[in-house]
Formats: C-alpha cells, structure tokens, sequence
C-alpha cells in the first residue's frame, strides 16, 4: 500500500500535522528544509505561502506547486520519533 496523508493540518510557522493512511500520525517541523531550500521549497520561508498547504492525493501540497512525497515525510517523522500510532475508535 503506497503511502498517503488522509489528514492535514498547518501550525505556524512551518510545521505539519498530518495523519497517513496506516493510522500514524504526528507533527513535523518543516523549518530546517524551508531554511534550506532552493527554487520552490525556498519560496516557503514566506509563512503567508507555506500557511497554505492542501492535500492533493495524499500529498501535502502548496499553491506554487511544490509537493512533498507522503512516504518520504513518513519516513523522515519516523527517523525523527515524530509518529505515533492513532488511537483506535472506541
């Protein structure tokens, strides 16, 4: 199963919270790859331009049309210890 995020949320200035479709979740810190970024990942520092991050088949995506692989972001939150598992619905 290809890896997506079913859920998306921005907490400025430049973190993530997302939830993919295995159940794992958590919030990502995206400033150290903003920071460092060239072309369209460098047209993120603008907070009022990353602020607008949608989903777009299961990619976090932005208006200048710079996406981010869901199951790269997955696997750099799990390096980070940024995942949990969702709880299950009781």
């Amino acid at each position: 199963m290809l890896g997506k995020v079913t859920r998306l949320e921005v907490a400025p200035p430049y973190k993530l919270a997302v939830e993919f479709n295995d159940g794992t979740r958590g919030i990502h810190d995206c400033a150290a790859m903003v920071a460092e970024g060239r072309g369209v990942i460098a047209a993120l520092r603008d907070p009022a331009l990353f602020v607008r991050a949608f989903l777009d088949f299961g990619a976090p995506t932005w208006p200048n049309s710079f996406d981010m692989d869901p199951e790269w972001l997955q696997r750099e939150m799990a390096k980070a210890g940024e995942l949990k598992q969702a709880a299950a619905a009781e």
